[in-house]
């Protein structure tokens, strides 16, 4: 399998190019040339498997270039129960209501995020190994995506991390999660900014051909499709595990900032899971939610980027929507360039035309939550006895029960574990309700943190680069 790019300009480049490219060099992101077709045959076979050997199955079907028995063992090493606590790595629960919640985040930084970064590690240090290179992995996280990635790639050989995140922007654990680390080959920059911010500095420096080759820049953002392709293989294991045959449909719940989560999904489906609809839900930060109700894209500046109790949703360009629209538009390089070009003048653009497409094929549809939905729904899941749910898995339940039919099976995918935003949970049940964390994490906030902290500015980001590896 090769993978072409959104913008046209690229080369056909394999997996393991894609892995370590990030951005592509015309400023668009890697899909593969066509995705692979999933038959009955192949889901009868693949119910019933272990997690590692489904993500195999999987992953293998877009890891082309990688030998069967490498790719094996990279995901074998990934996705262990000492890592996830358990040999189920994704359990499925039901809520009283009937809601199902796909738990992905039993990894060592407690979010959705170690799904893929614990492959992505495993494979980035594979790859490098076998072509005796380095590569200084520039990212950018809303709250979850810089911890795991950190503690994916910690003491890996051949890799730096820099990862930007947005000063003061994310709860005190998160911060704990990344500062505390003191591993030489991780350096955190705390950005004055939003991660909206952060996220245009990494396109800005990915976009400095010379820079980008000198200092063999990556990413572990969303934007790396090898992210993309892990996160696929869990919606195949929440698909298997809220039915029991294949006849049966199953909706997914996203919540969503970056679109990287739901765009997983997005591919399954077109890879043939019986996928019956994609739940989008948002926060206050509503421009996909915009979106998929009028057909408007209408991207917000950093001024216009609500902080919320759900942070890692606190977006409004979301990068991989673009693969997306790819699809919608018949995967047309063109009307891409041109689309994108508008969304950089600041007007955004109108699909509305598409709507039904976007309804009907796809299956999207979509619900925003505010803070005062998300207390109510953490509420209303504890009194049922159902226990605890973080703010933004609370954003998707609240979706969820908004827009369910009637006889509609629907897998609400977990962020995030409560202990990462005790205060929004505090604040929804009062101070008496215990919020678990692991023993390993008792004290994590008192811990030393080693941060930088910069200006909204590629430039700057790019002489901390070129001074840590001087």
């Amino acid at each position: 399998m090769k993978y072409i790019s959104t913008r046209g300009q690229t080369a056909p480049k394999t997996f393991s190019e894609v892995l370590l490219m990030g951005l592509a060099p015309d400023g668009g992101l890697m899909m593969p040339e066509e995705y692979p077709a999933v038959s009955e045959t192949m889901l009868e076979r693949w119910r019933g498997l272990s997690y590692a050997d489904l993500a195999f199955e999987v992953i293998r079907l877009f890891a082309t270039d990688i030998p069967d028995a490498d790719l094996r063992e990279i995901i074998n090493k990934s996705y262990t129960a000492e890592a996830f606590g358990s040999d189920d790595i994704t359990p499925v629960r039901s809520l009283k209501d009937g809601i199902k919640i796909q738990g992905l985040s039993n990894g060592p930084t407690l979010a959705f995020k170690d799904m893929a970064m614990q492959f992505l590690g495993n494979a980035f240090e594979y790859v490098l190994e076998r072509e005796n290179r380095s590569l200084n992995i520039l990212g950018a996280t809303s709250g979850d995506t810089g911890s795991a990635a950190e503690y994916a790639m910690r003491g890996k050989r051949g890799i730096h991390v820099f990862m930007l995140s947005p000063e003061g922007r994310m709860s005190p654990f998160q911060r704990a999660q990344m500062y505390s680390l003191q591993d030489e080959n991780i350096v955190n920059i705390a950005v004055r900014g939003m991660f909206d911010d952060c996220q245009d500095i990494i396109k800005a420096v990915q976009s400095d051909a010379r820079f980008k080759e000198q200092y063999q820049i990556g990413t572990v953002n969303s934007i790396n499709f090898g992210r993309i392709a892990a996160q696929i293989a869990y919606y195949f294991a929440g698909y298997f595990r809220a039915t029991e045959n294949n006849r049966e449909t199953v909706s997914f719940c996203v919540p969503s900032g970056n679109f990287g989560n739901v765009c997983a999904g997005h591919i399954a489906k077109q890879m043939g899971l019986p996928i019956r609809r994609l739940i989008v839900a948002t926060n206050e930060n509503d421009v996909l939610d915009q979106f998929f109700k009028t057909g408007a894209y209408r991207p917000r500046t950093t001024e216009h980027t609500y902080v919320t109790s759900s942070p890692s949703m606190d977006i409004s360009k979301a990068s991989n929507f673009e693969r997306f629209i790819f699809d919608l538009t018949g995967r047309d390089t063109d009307q891409i360039q041109a689309l994108w070009a508008e969304v950089a003048s600041g007007k955004g653009f109108d699909l509305h035309f598409k709507l039904d497409e976007i309804r009907k094929e796809y299956g999207f549809v979509s619900a925003k939550s505010t803070h005062a939905d998300r207390l109510a729904t953490i509420r209303a899941v504890y009194q049922d006895g159902d226990g605890l749910i973080d703010p933004h898995t609370a954003d998707g339940v609240k979706a969820a029960r908004e827009l369910r039919e009637p006889g509609e099976t629907v897998v609400c995918l977990e962020t995030a574990l409560p202990a990462k935003f005790e205060d929004t949970i505090r604040e929804a049940l009062g101070s008496s309700v215990a919020v678990p964390r692991p023993a390993k994490l008792d004290g994590l906030e008192s811990l030393p943190q080693k941060v930088i902290t910069a200006p909204n500015n590629a430039e700057t980001v790019k002489t901390v680069i070129r001074e840590k590896l001087a």
